[in-house]
């Protein structure tokens, strides 16, 4: 299994300072990602702009978006500034899509909020027409650059429930989930139908790769709470609370047992997600997972 690092993007207050740190040191240590995800309407850096200056300041990490919310977007564009940040980062770039779950986003990105995923379906066939140099609106020309990599970045589904699994199944390469706990058993699940839904439609083995958050610092349990609480916030303090409280990776030892069993699931990829912007936090987290 590989293991991946992930931007504390949602971390408040970061600075240049911080980002750089990370990006380097993300590129420097064992980690075979460096990820971003996305919101809007939250006060994050932007996940495009933080990829493309880490693809700039990096050499060997897979830059990964995890997730793009594609509905937000306008498509030949994100065609067009993905396969850029294709060709700045020689070739290392992964995508995982998805259609988010926060009308606030859509409405920050005056996008409708209704019948997302067959518009997200679409644009996934544009952005593999674009890149593949044909012609994707009538009158319009072929979208450029030509990615690096044949054909474009894979494309994974950022699914979790099995509807959608199995719906995704007949265009995403894999996909790429996220279990708050983390629960393996959650996890085995997913990827039990993800392994069944491809098999059916006749597919290659989907790549499978998860996520969850996770605190080593001295106050580990505190960030973890602090953290969940702001980011959840949209969900009411409640709930928030409840989501915090299921949060167990918040000692070396936790860390251990919840990458040990997510391993054993057979997961292609594990993106792990800081909860500060402490750097020295990659190397607890190296330290921790020797």
């Amino acid at each position: 299994m590989k293991l991946g690092m992930t931007l504390p993007s949602m971390v408040p207050d970061l600075t240049r300072a911080d980002l750089l740190a990370w990006m380097r040191g993300i590129d420097d240590g064992p980690w075979s990602s460096l990820a971003c995800g996305e919101r809007l309407a939250f006060p994050n850096p932007e996940m495009m702009v933080s990829l493309a200056g880490a693809a700039a300041v990096t050499e060997r990490v897979r830059i990964a978006f995890t997730v793009v919310v594609l509905p937000l977007h306008r498509t030949l564009l994100m065609a067009k500034q993905i396969a850029t940040l294709d060709v700045l980062s020689g070739g290392r770039v992964s995508v995982a899509v998805g259609v988010g779950g926060r009308e606030e986003d859509y409405k920050a990105a005056e996008a409708p909020f209704e019948k997302r995923m067959v518009r997200m379906e679409k644009q996934v066939a544009q952005l593999r027409s674009a890149w593949a140099g044909e012609v994707v609106l009538e009158g319009v020309n072929p979208i450029g650059p030509k990615p690096v990599q044949p054909g474009g970045p894979e494309i994974l589904a950022g699914s979790l429930m099995p509807k959608s699994i199995r719906r995704v199944s007949r265009w995403a390469d894999g996909i790429s989930g996220f279990s708050f706990a983390p629960d393996p058993n959650e996890i085995a699940a997913a990827f039990e139908v993800a392994r069944a839904a491809w098999r059916e439609s006749g597919r290659p083995a989907p790549r499978l790769v998860t996520s969850f958050w996770y605190a080593l610092g001295p106050k580990g349990r505190e960030q973890m709470d602090v953290y969940v609480k702001r980011y959840l916030n949209f969900f009411g303090p409640d709930a928030a609370v409840g989501v915090a409280a299921m949060c167990s990776a918040v000692t070396p030892d936790a860390l251990r047992d919840s990458v040990r069993r997510i391993r054993d699931l057979g997961t292609d990829e594990l993106i792990l997600v800081p909860t500060t912007a402490d750097p020295d936090e990659l190397k607890r987290t190296a330290d921790a997972l020797g």
